[in-house]
């Protein structure tokens, strides 16, 4: 069997698995044979056996590559017109890309706190501002529909409706090299891959917050809401992967109220809190001088917590004034003070522990100036604590190789975590429950509108037939015609032709009014592409990848 491009995986785990987390790299000009003899399967922990990636040569294996910038157009609209259609042509006629003329799929090719250490996440983040800009860019590739952006301190997903899964993949791992600088190779390395059911499965687990650092965190369902709110009026962010994360946003608030799974969990920012008081000596956890470095929403919750724990005054760098005037006026018990960025240094050298959680890219607190800073005043030679929860980083690592520092980061919360879990874990087990009833909801769904091309066609087809024939019936009629009876015999045509499709069309229909399943409807589907020669997938498939191969023509001239 000839595969067109990544890998050809087999594996046998007792039966069927449900993800397929595959870190390919590349395949070369020669054939390869790549065996890797342990994957880690991440959120639940589980393992399965090794897989096998076969590759074969690309000489095997005719590819239609429809490149960004596919033709160069010479001597008027010709030569670009049989090149587009030239690379339809290999795409149709190709053994290889055959996969492709299935339906559109559902893909998320990410990296997060399970697969990629942090040096590597924050070069691959995504600023929630550069979201909508990042699904245009990622929607002008030519194998990708539509697309969704989810970049947090844990996680950096990309969720995209792809024409072809292979073709998908290798396009957007290239797009998340380019944008961040780090080679392909090592993002296969890094990066997992999950497709369709197993997709949708996984952001509800997500929102849900069953995949997070921290079990049944909250703040995760807030960042997925933000997904569908950039996401709005943005070309890319369509209907499918739309409805999908509104769908998540619906399981991870059911839950959270059935299961309860939130109660008594902490969040990133509670877990850096937990993480600071237990690296400081008992006899000045209450004393310590503290310091926040940013007030956003990473910022704040850090300071709840502090108060929550007995921490009464600290000092709050930020840009500028009015958040930390809004959280003062919140929380009137505690002492806190404003410092511009200006001041960070300064207020830096005098301070215990540093709490960092800002959107810089680049580090705030670097070796040399860190270098320059007092020693902490302790007896038994107690270091500076930098407790980093951003992505990208603040604290520049090699400020832990100072005698007077010590860095701990997101990846370092885990200790901390893993107090609490055995109550939520039974919980998870409810939320669990949940999220397949959600899952099966929404691939009802999803699959219901794999029949939407096939019912426009059929109506198109017999809209088509019935007004020629009422044409041909009134120019026998002549033109005096009146136009009440013109209108008579337009209605019962209408009539007839909607009377004949009521059938074909209810039999298509997945809504759960009918007691059909899923396969009888795609059945029925298939029948009527073939009784009427609609070939609809085909079809809609040389529609959008024409449409993307003219949009890049348009962009490249």
């Amino acid at each position: 069997m000839a595969v067109a491009s990544g890998a050809f995986a087999v594996a046998e785990s007792g039966g069927s698995f449900n993800r397929d987390c595959l870190s390919s790299t590349s395949c070369s000009s020669s054939s390869v044979d790549c065996f890797r003899h342990q994957v880690k399967f991440f959120g639940s922990r589980r393992r399965v056996k090794p897989l096998v990636y076969w590759t074969r040569s690309h000489s095997l294996s005719p590819r239609c590559e429809v490149s960004s910038n596919p033709v160069v157009v010479r001597n008027g609209d010709k030569e670009s017109r049989e090149s587009s259609l030239s690379a339809l042509e290999l795409l149709k006629t190709s053994a290889a890309d055959r996969y492709s003329k299935m339906s559109s799929s559902i893909m998320v090719i990410g990296l997060n706190i399970h697969t990629a250490p942090v040096e590597v996440r924050e070069k691959v983040s995504i600023p929630e501002a550069q979201w909508p800009q990042a699904i245009r860019e990622l929607c002008s590739l030519n194998h990708i529909e539509e697309a969704a952006v989810l970049s947090t301190c844990n996680r950096i997903e990309i969720y995209v409706l792809a024409l072809a899964q292979n073709r998908g993949i290798k396009e957007v791992t290239e797009w998340m090299s380019k944008y961040s600088g780090v080679p392909v190779p090592e993002l296969c390395q890094h990066r997992f891959l999950l497709y369709n059911q197993d997709a949708t499965q996984h952001l509800f687990e997500v929102a849900s917050g069953l995949d997070s650092l921290v079990l049944g965190e909250g703040q995760i369902l807030a960042q997925v809401k933000q997904v569908v709110k950039n996401g709005q009026g943005v070309p890319g962010f369509g209907r499918k992967i739309s409805e999908l994360f509104k769908h998540a946003i619906t399981a991870g608030k059911r839950v959270r109220t059935e299961t309860n799974i939130s109660s008594g969990s902490v969040s990133v920012s509670s877990a850096a809190v937990e993480l600071a008081l237990l690296k400081l000596p008992e006899y000045s956890s209450s004393t310590a001088r503290v310091l926040i470095v940013g007030a956003g929403k990473m910022g704040k919750l850090v300071i709840r917590h502090l108060v929550s724990k007995g921490c009464k005054k600290m000092v709050v760098v930020n840009r500028t004034e009015e958040r930390v005037a809004a959280i003062r006026e919140e929380l009137t018990d505690a002492d806190i003070i404003y410092k511009p960025f200006s001041e960070m240094l300064a207020c830096a050298a005098q301070a215990d522990v540093i709490f960092t959680c800002t959107a810089s890219k680049d580090p705030l607190f670097i070796k040399g100036s860190v270098q320059a800073f007092p020693s902490v005043n302790s007896a038994d030679g107690w270091r500076r604590l930098f407790i980093d929860i951003s992505v990208p980083r603040n604290v520049e690592p090699s400020v832990s190789e100072l005698e007077g520092a010590c860095v701990y980061n997101v990846d370092d919360l885990k200790e901390v975590v893993e107090a609490n879990k055995e109550d939520r874990l039974r919980k998870k087990i409810e939320a669990e429950a949940i999220i397949a009833e959600e899952v099966k909801q929404f691939e009802a769904l999803k699959d219901s509108l794999e029949t939407v091309p096939t019912i426009k066609k059929l109506r198109a087809y017999a809209e088509r037939i019935r007004a020629a024939e009422v044409d041909k019936c009134l120019s026998k009629m002549g033109d005096d015609l009146p136009q009440n009876k013109k209108k008579a015999i337009y209605d019962l045509s209408l009539g007839i032709v909607n009377k004949l499709l009521h059938g074909p069309m209810q039999h298509l229909k997945c809504d759960g009014t009918e007691n059909r399943t899923l396969s009888e409807i795609l059945e029925n589907m298939h029948a009527l592409n073939r009784i009427f020669g609609l070939d609809t997938e085909i079809s809609v498939l040389e529609e959008k990848l024409r449409a993307k191969i003219e949009q890049n023509q348009k962009q490249s001239s």
